[in-house]
């Protein structure tokens, strides 16, 4: 049924957008693709977008959308935070590429570790960056070999989970877990427990349809990795914006690596390691530290002065822990409203998430698992995704969504008219 109407609808894009082809096609001669971020892929092509204020975009052929996107939740603060800006150009008119330390490296790292509950922590330029290092402080400071991740988790370009382990993964050891199920979780650790040098989890799954992670079965699988000497590792590269301290303290754990990215360089790259001091300590070189053996990381970029001064304004003036939690119920109270509007309507669309992250599936009852998610109807979610970028709201392609600081109350309003507008469209194609 939709996926007959899916050709009329990528004709239609691609009519109304003749200056983002001709970049395409240009960019393609050049870079595999057309881009160096696969998410990004679409048919029949992506948009080329040139300005950016506040909670809008604007592409190459005029067209401003509603933002609902957030850069895959690296945008919370929206487009062009003058805060952060004016702070960064400041900095830079003084210093650029130090290879050194600098004070707003040591600021960061005090923020961070206040705000959510850090003994140490370690910079890096991403997520995929941050959750590398985690392992390989994992494996160090356990002397195993075998690391478990769940399936649906995505913790970086190397270390992808969609349907089992990615054959261009990292070349780590892995035993695949099933999320959201607490049995099948601890017969694998049973099995594996003397071999695992940690559990990986993401509180929520981005990558995999912002599915969240039941309360009892993440205390449950962290409680049986450490009584079998593995670390409990969280990813809260996405999830960190939520609530004071992240979703993880949400839901009642402390991660012994917990690991951050996306927001918190204010637009900038990022990405952060932290926890627990006896295992953050084993990165410590200084003479005072007393340590007979040491890991190394190294990184050009890992302090650099753009970013740490960027994450200085996040957490320090424009995203502090009061805003975090008001936002998280703000968050919450727009996906109510979003699966009030899709209860009226006919077509078999759901929304799962937590807080300001969510995502629109073509299913009509929200997954709880990746399996689940993955059932949905995928010409059904083109339809959404297109049928919303023809009304001006622009989501990820997969149906993710991310509410931002920038949005306005009229903005979101805009957004849930113009899905119900697009839902009674689909209806009568069910008629």
């Amino acid at each position: 049924m939709f996926a007959d109407r899916v050709q009329r609808a990528r004709q239609q894009f691609a009519d109304r957008n003749p200056g983002s082809r001709r970049y395409y096609d240009e960019a393609r001669q050049f870079m595999p693709g057309g881009h160096t971020r696969t998410v990004l892929t679409h048919a029949p092509f992506p948009l080329n977008f040139v300005a950016g204020e506040g909670a809008t975009l604007t592409d190459v052929d005029g067209h401003q959308y509603i933002d609902l996107l957030g850069d895959y939740t690296a945008g919370l603060l929206g487009h062009s935070e003058h805060r952060v800006i004016d702070a960064v150009t400041a900095a830079l008119n003084t210093n650029v590429s130090v290879g050194g330390v600098h004070p707003a490296e040591a600021r960061l790292a005090r923020l961070m570790c206040e705000r959510f509950g850090l003994d140490r922590v370690r910079f890096t330029n991403s997520g995929t960056e941050a959750n590398l290092m985690a392992i390989s402080t994992a494996l160090m400071a356990t002397n195993r070999k075998k690391l478990m991740v769940f399936h649906g988790g995505y913790h970086g370009g190397v270390l992808y989970f969609a349907s089992g382990a990615a054959p261009w993964n990292a070349p780590y050891d892995f035993v695949v877990a099933p999320y959201n199920d607490l049995p099948g979780a601890l017969a694998l650790i049973e099995e594996h427990g003397s071999e695992l040098a940690a559990v990986v989890m993401e509180a929520m799954l981005g990558s995999g349809g912002c599915v969240p992670a039941d309360g009892y079965f993440v205390r449950g699988v962290a409680t049986a990795a450490r009584a079998a000497g593995a670390l409990f590792v969280a990813d809260e590269v996405m999830t960190s914006r939520h609530g004071r301290r992240g979703l993880m303290n949400l839901l009642g754990v402390q991660p012994d690596i917990t690991t951050y990215g996306k927001y918190i360089g204010g637009g900038f790259s990022f990405g952060a390691f932290g926890g627990s001091a006896e295992f953050l300590d084993l990165y410590d070189t200084s003479p005072e530290g007393g340590r007979s053996w040491s890991i190394s990381h190294a990184g050009t970029f890992n302090n650099n002065v753009a970013t740490m001064t960027a994450g200085g304004v996040v957490l320090g003036e424009v995203f502090s822990a009061d805003l975090a939690e008001a936002h998280t119920e703000r968050g919450n109270e727009f996906r109510e409203n979003v699966a009030a509007v899709l209860a009226r309507h006919k077509a078999p669309v759901s929304v799962s998430g937590f807080g300001s992250m969510m995502s629109l599936h073509g299913l009509r009852t929200a997954p709880t698992t990746p399996v689940e998610a993955m059932e949905r109807d995928n010409a059904l979610n083109e339809l959404l995704f297109l049928g919303l970028l023809e009304r001006g709201v622009y989501i990820a392609t997969r149906g993710m969504m991310n509410v931002g600081l920038a949005h306005t109350d009229e903005q979101l309003a805009t957004a849930l008219d113009r899905l119900d507008d697009l839902l009674g469209e689909l209806d009568e194609l069910m008629s």
